[in-house]
């Protein structure tokens, strides 16, 4: 194996011509390790997060369970019974949000049930026999948290809740939101309806990522526009839009069983953190704590650069004879500030000469990095233009 050991400011400056043979390796990974981990470690499942070494030193927080993530990178910086299993409440409704948005038309029309009507809890004013855009439903549900929004949001998209609920189930799982289970769009009360602070934050990263979805929990205010009906102004339950400098999203929750929950994000300066408290005497404030110690505490690296090539690699029959890999994706990393240094990009090939043809996209290494003697698998270097095979021998 040939492994690389590569300073940022070299990356940058002109990518390496590396000769010899070296085996393709994952290094230092250990699935199994537990969350309340000194160092690094990457998540088996999609999107990957990482655990940053000394993140349980963080702020002061009163939840029951409680969770801080770097958007980006999925960096967790301070974690708290994160992987213990919890009712959601209401931020149940972020994943009705995302599957409303892939799955439904905002256009169409749709007529308030009477099962929707009558849903118990927090609502918005609908009333069985109205007709409403499911747009109009989205923002009803995301900002004032309506219950019954949540049911005719179901109702609209897959034709009955139950249906629905397959499709919240099976995206769950898709984001690798794998300790997740629902059993209704809003989050009341049910059996074996549950998920953890951390699936929350895959949840609401995956959710961000989509700018509807990102638009929507961002509204601190809109209008609940009915087809032919009075319209209703519209207030965002989550204070920190008001409070917090950068809050963006994303969603409260609460019931007796839950106690009081919130899902928070905040933007400076390009930079996104994700915060989550589950049963929190004081929501607001372990949010904000978590958030402020992101933003005080922590900062980015970038490791690699999907413009820039890393490595030229030898082909054996290839036409050309060499070809140029590049990262599949940007990769970043978190670091206490002070320590952007200590950052060492690690690059890995497959042995070469490689064997003609390959093909675009084909992944011939991976970029990675060390930090603190801890070493953190990164994105796959991949070819972006086609090699033939060469039949002559010169």
């Amino acid at each position: 194996m040939r492994v690389f050991f590569i300073s940022r400011k070299l990356l940058w400056g002109f990518f390496l011509t590396l000769a010899g043979g070296g085996a393709l390796a994952v290094i230092g990974l250990n699935p199994a390790r537990p969350i309340m981990s000194d160092g690094y470690q990457i998540r088996e499942q999609f999107p990957p997060l990482t655990y940053v070494p000394g993140y349980e030193q963080g702020p002061r927080v009163r939840a029951g369970a409680a969770i801080i993530i770097e958007a980006k990178t999925g960096a967790i910086l301070f974690a708290k019974n994160a992987e213990q299993r919890r009712a959601p409440a209401s931020t149940t409704k972020m994943m009705t949000a995302i599957v409303a948005l892939e799955k439904g038309n905002l256009n169409r029309t749709v007529t308030i049930s009477r099962r929707a009507a009558a849903v118990p809890g927090s609502s918005i004013p609908i009333r069985a026999g109205e007709r409403v855009l499911l747009k109009e439903l989205l923002k009803g549900m995301m900002l004032e948290s309506g219950n019954n929004g949540s049911v005719a949001v179901a109702e609209g998209v897959a034709g009955g809740v139950d249906p629905f609920i397959e499709l919240m189930n099976r995206k769950a799982k898709e984001i690798g939101a794998l300790q997740t289970n629902f059993r209704n769009p809003h989050g009341l009360r049910a059996p074996s309806h549950y998920t953890t602070a951390l699936d929350l934050a895959l949840i609401a990263r995956y959710g961000l990522a989509n700018p509807k979805f990102a638009a929507l929990v961002s509204r601190k205010t809109a209008t609940l526009q009915k087809l032919g009906g009075k319209d209703e102004k519209l207030w965002n339950t989550n204070r920190l839009l008001w409070s917090f400098q950068g809050a963006d999203g994303v969603k409260t929750g609460t019931t007796n069983e839950a106690g009081y929950c919130l899902v928070a994000s905040a933007t400076r300066e390009g930079q996104r953190y994700i915060a989550v408290v589950l049963n929190s005497g004081d929501r607001w404030g372990d949010c904000a704590r978590m958030l402020e110690y992101a933003f005080t505490e922590f900062t980015t690296v970038q490791i690699a650069n999907t413009r820039k090539a890393l490595a030229r690699v030898s082909v054996a029959g290839g036409r050309p004879r060499q070809v140029l890999v590049y990262p599949r994706a940007n990769l970043f990393a978190v670091v206490r500030k002070g320590q952007e240094g200590l950052v060492r990009a690690q690059l890995t090939l497959i042995p070469q000469p490689v064997r003609a043809p390959l093909h675009p996209g084909q992944a011939l290494g991976k970029i990675g990095y060390r930090f603190q003697d801890q070493t953190v698998t990164g994105v796959d270097l991949v070819v972006r233009q086609p090699v033939r095979r060469r039949w002559w021998p010169w």
